[in-house]
């Protein structure tokens, strides 16, 4: 359970930094910023899941959201108390800290913080965050 914790606050913390650092630092003014041929930095609120699936649902959405994820907390703290490796609790901490993370984002904010951009030949990938890489 140990383990689990200690990589669940490494992951608000990472998370939630990069996400300040990113909204009230590098994106002031918020723009694109190219980085590689192949990733940019750049600033979204998501209001939704995945892929921006489930936005434009309002407040009720968000709370939904809101609710969801934390069941979803509520039984991975239950999995890793259970865990009978540390890597297993690693792994469920990582997920835990990656969805109270975005929670945060949600009740703060109205939405998630999105920074990540990658792209190929035109097409880029849903922009996301620490925490979603940690999921």
């Amino acid at each position: 359970m140990r383990a689990g914790l200690l990589a669940l606050a490494a992951a608000v913390a990472l998370d939630q930094g990069t996400k300040w650092w990113i909204a009230e630092v590098v994106m002031q003014p918020p723009r694109m910023i190219p980085i590689a041929p192949f990733f940019n930095l750049t600033f979204h609120r998501n209001t939704g899941v995945s892929f921006g699936l489930f936005a434009g649902h309002g407040e009720a959405g968000r709370w939904a959201l809101v609710a969801v994820a934390l069941a979803v907390v509520a039984m991975l703290f239950v999995w890793m108390a259970r865990a009978e490796r540390a890597w297993v609790g690693v792994a469920l901490g990582l997920v835990a800290g990656g969805a109270i993370s975005n929670v945060v984002d949600r009740l703060r904010h109205g939405g998630v913080t999105d920074f990540l951009d990658f792209h190929y030949a035109g097409w880029h990938w849903p922009s996301f965050n620490l925490a979603d890489a940690a999921i």
